[in-house]
């Protein structure tokens, strides 16, 4: 039975002052890739929105920072995170990536017989990518080439459906790739998306999988394996006998979660703060924060109204949010011409002066970090989600 009982507020305060939002991490060398493995990925399916991320939860750092980390210094990796999405990851923690997620079962895909991989050709495929990439930068065309020069005409066919036309066959393997650390993004070349090898050798899966429970529960802990695998993309299944396999190994323990009841924390990792200190005050997240997607219970970081204005059909992420003492209270975007931003903020309350004169520090610092110059407007938010 649960020893200890954990309130909402005291969670969600600790996984505020955790995350750097509750004051900002001073810049250092480490800062981007520290931040970036505590929050487990920056979510960057759209580049900007990992960027904004990463530097609101900086003293100093911008856009061009984030770049330098991911393309000079290499302390971060463009890649497949969790649930298939691209994510920005500390590079120190690809090893671990990869052995955690090559060791989630797979799903059958909906691709007819004939056109899926066998396993003997997801194997080639990914000889093949791992080889054509080592110390090169490939374009997705020129990747298929080189593929196709090393396993056959086959893995080149144009038969797996894509927003528009169809996808060579050896695209099936591009995530199995991609976990076995063979492959990750490259720079733009101008339009393009290239690929590179980042030489990450895949952690052992149980070592692995402890490790990312112990991660997870660490910046969003308490919570259940159902969290967790909704989090992961994951069967649920399979992620409750690995949260069993766990508590019999003492690496985890239980806890009473206000609103959840039986929940989970990393072992000996059971102190929070008092009643929601530290989570006062104003902040503005982008698309797709980290916090915003992988903090549970939903209904509770999104209360009453918020949860039908900043979710999409109850999916968390396509809204930028707007927090007010730990939970959401509104939506904003951002519009860019030239240098000029103009953050149009919808709180779905009236803010007080003191929040106010907040918002507008936080608006300042949006505009640092994207190196433009920010204006706020309080007002209402017109475009629709992921705009």
């Amino acid at each position: 039975m649960p020893t200890r009982t954990v309130s909402w507020s005291g969670a969600n305060a600790r996984r505020i002052e955790r995350q750097g939002l509750a004051a900002p991490v001073p810049a250092s060398p480490t800062a981007l890739p520290l931040l970036a493995g505590v929050m487990l990925g920056a979510h960057a399916q759209v580049l900007s929105a990992a960027e904004l991320s990463l530097g609101l939860r900086t003293e100093g750092e911008t856009r061009a920072h984030v770049r330098r980390a991911l393309w000079e210094e290499r302390s971060l990796v463009k890649t497949f995170g969790p649930r298939g999405t691209v994510h920005l990851l500390a590079a120190a923690d690809v090893p671990m990536w990869t052995g955690a997620l090559s060791a989630i079962p797979g799903r059958v895909g909906q691709l007819s017989q004939d056109i899926r991989l066998t396993a003997a050709q997801t194997e080639a495929v990914v000889a093949a990518v791992g080889e054509a990439l080592s110390g090169a930068e490939l374009t997705a065309d020129e990747l298929t080439e080189a593929i196709v020069a090393r396993t056959g005409a086959w893995a080149g066919d144009p038969v797996v459906p894509a927003f528009q036309g169809m996808w060579p066959r050896w695209r099936q393997a591009m995530h199995t790739a991609a976990h076995r650390g063979v492959l990750a993004f490259g720079p733009n070349r101008g339009r393009k998306v290239t690929y590179t090898n980042p030489c990450a050798v895949p952690m052992e899966e149980i070592a692995a999988l402890s490790e990312l429970v112990r991660r997870y529960l660490y910046a969003y802990g308490p919570a259940t394996s159902q969290h967790f695998a909704k989090w992961l993309a994951a069967p649920r299944g399979w992620a409750n006998a690995l949260f069993g396999e766990l508590a019999r190994g003492r690496e985890i323990e239980e806890v009473d979660f206000e609103g959840v009841g039986q929940a989970w924390v990393a072992a000996g990792d059971t102190e929070f703060p008092e009643a929601g200190e530290g989570a006062e005050g104003v902040r503005l997240l982008p698309y797709f924060d980290a916090f915003g997607i992988a903090s549970q219970p939903r209904e509770l970081l999104f209360p009453g109204e918020a949860f039908e204005r900043a979710l999409a059909g109850g999916q968390a992420g396509n809204y930028p949010l707007l927090l007010v003492d730990g939970t959401v209270a509104g939506v904003w975007h951002q519009r860019r011409s030239g240098k000029r931003i103009t953050v149009t903020v919808e709180p779905l309350e009236k803010l007080s002066a003191e929040h106010l004169e907040e918002l507008e520090r936080q608006t300042v610092r949006i505009g640092e970090v994207t190196e433009g110059i920010a204006e706020l407007v309080v007002g209402t938010v017109t475009v629709g989600p992921h705009a």
